[in-house]
């Protein structure tokens, strides 16, 4: 744990590493935080120039080979800059802020890349991952190439002519729903794939009141496909009262997906949106 921000100003002065003998040299040794991020260099064909990663960077299955420096949001900048990187990318949400300050103040290039949960969202990170790795021909291509994915997901999802209600559940601890609202990237996934988020009237990811997820009456429930203190089986999740006599409930309808593929807004997003809508609608639709 960082103890106080002059601590950790004099750590990352004695952690610092020697930097590229010539700024314009494309970095060779790069930690990227960030499950999306990472999805992008590699795709971009980076993955040779990666030394690191967190550990929400878990596609594809060869990158976990590489040291893991901890949560994207947890980071420790001591084994960040133990590793002698000369370029971080990440996710916008990484830190803690100490940790990031910690990091920029050693001296080697630290880049947060764009969030938007959007199409437009997508199409910005790719080009920034690309700039900041110097393959701005090679980011233009897969921005191209998902941002035309994304346009024929678009055209299935325009087709549905009664639009389910979905409701994102990231966790049911203590029996108090948390869910994605509005624009979170549960929030855009949910209407990539021709879904109406049955969550609204407040942003990103909070707890909803029991009286708000009745009215919400959700058609289905989508949930991240995780272990551990998140988890919850099934029949638990119908049984809460808030949930109970849902439409979902009636039909027994939760749909489980890998968390990176859905919520990451990366070069997959197209097959996640494709995937949500068939075990919405069904497949061939």
């Amino acid at each position: 744990m960082i103890r106080s921000l002059p601590f950790a100003l004099g750590l990352a002065c004695a952690l610092t590493t020697v930097q590229p003998l010539f700024a314009d040299e494309p970095a060779q040794r790069v930690v990227s935080i960030g499950g999306s991020v990472t999805e992008i260099a590699v795709a971009l064909g980076a993955e040779d120039r990666l030394i690191a990663r967190d550990s929400t960077s878990s596609f594809p299955d060869s990158i976990t080979d590489l040291p893991d420096v901890g949560y994207v949001r947890a980071l420790s900048p001591e084994g960040v800059l133990a590793l002698g990187p000369d370029l971080i990318i990440a996710e916008h949400d990484a830190g803690p802020v100490e940790a990031v300050d910690v990091l920029r103040a050693a001296g080697v290039p630290f880049v947060i890349m764009p969030g938007d949960p959007t199409v437009d969202g997508i199409r910005a990170k790719i080009l920034a991952v690309a700039d900041a790795l110097d393959l701005p021909a090679e980011g233009a291509a897969l921005a191209d190439q998902v941002e035309a994915d994304l346009a024929a997901q678009a055209k299935l999802a325009a087709t549905v002519a009664e639009p389910k209600r979905v409701l994102f559940v990231l966790s049911a601890q203590g029996g108090r729903i948390m869910a994605g609202g509005d624009g979170s990237s549960a929030d855009g996934i949910i209407r990539l794939a021709g879904g109406v988020n049955a969550a609204s009237g407040f942003a990103g990811f909070k707890q909803m009141t029991d009286e708000a997820v009745l009215t919400a009456a959700p058609d289905a429930i989508v949930m991240m496909d995780r272990g551990g203190d998140h988890s919850v089986q099934d029949a638990e999740l119908f049984a809460l009262p808030s949930l109970a006599s849902s439409p979902a409930a009636a039909s027994g309808k939760i749909i489980r997906m890998n968390g990176l593929l859905l919520l990451g807004f990366g070069p997959r997003t197209a097959e996640a949106a494709r995937s949500l809508h068939d075990a919405l609608y069904g497949s061939g639709n």
